[in-house]
């Protein structure tokens, strides 16, 4: 466990440092928990919500923390099931078909003051947003947020195996849309 981690959890597990330790905690992994958030949301009021929904969560039951996973592959974990369901209830909500979902996904990106509309990473987003759900997690915590497969699959709970062929498929699913998309980028 990285130092600063269980420094952390050492200030949690004592009822007098309980308040400094979760606000370090919050510090020290909320932007990348946020990006993580971002990257499967898109909207940046959605990904404030799960965020802090994630940190109620992670309010509620740290104290229950056995450490028998890292602490942020913990809180992935966490921050990937409330992005799920928020999907899921949004999914619901607005039955839409998968391409308006996607014009609507694109508009939005274009927008998007955070989102840096470049046509060449718009083209990754969109292959990206085409890939099931799965394989979309999978690749962002590989590709954006530089996990390895051991700690990906402490988060999702899943084998190292079945990991490494999500990510597989989805890069040749990227690969694929991006060649037959080049024109995009360069017309």
């Amino acid at each position: 466990m990285h130092s600063s981690d269980e420094k952390i959890l050492m200030l949690i597990n004592n009822d007098n440092s309980f308040d400094r330790g979760f606000e370090l905690l919050v510090k020290s992994h909320q932007e990348k928990l946020y990006w993580h958030i971002r990257r499967m949301l898109h909207v940046h009021e959605d990904a404030d919500d799960v965020l802090q929904n994630t940190f109620i969560k992670v309010f509620k039951s740290i104290k229950g923390f056995s450490g028998k996973s890292k602490l942020y592959t913990w809180l992935y974990r966490i921050a990937t099931n409330e992005a799920l369901t928020h999907l899921k209830k949004k999914k619901k909500k607005f039955a839409t078909n998968s391409d308006g979902e996607l014009l609507e996904l694109e508009n939005m990106l274009k927008a998007d003051t955070y989102f840096d509309s470049d046509n060449a990473q718009l083209l990754l987003k969109k292959a990206i947003d085409r890939l099931p759900e799965k394989q979309k997690i999978v690749f962002n915590m590989r590709y954006y947020d530089e996990m390895s497969y051991n700690d990906i699959s402490e988060a999702l709970e899943t084998s190292t195996g079945a990991l490494k062929a999500s990510f597989h498929h989805a890069i040749k699913k990227v690969e694929d849309y991006l060649k037959d998309n080049m024109d995009y980028v360069y017309g």
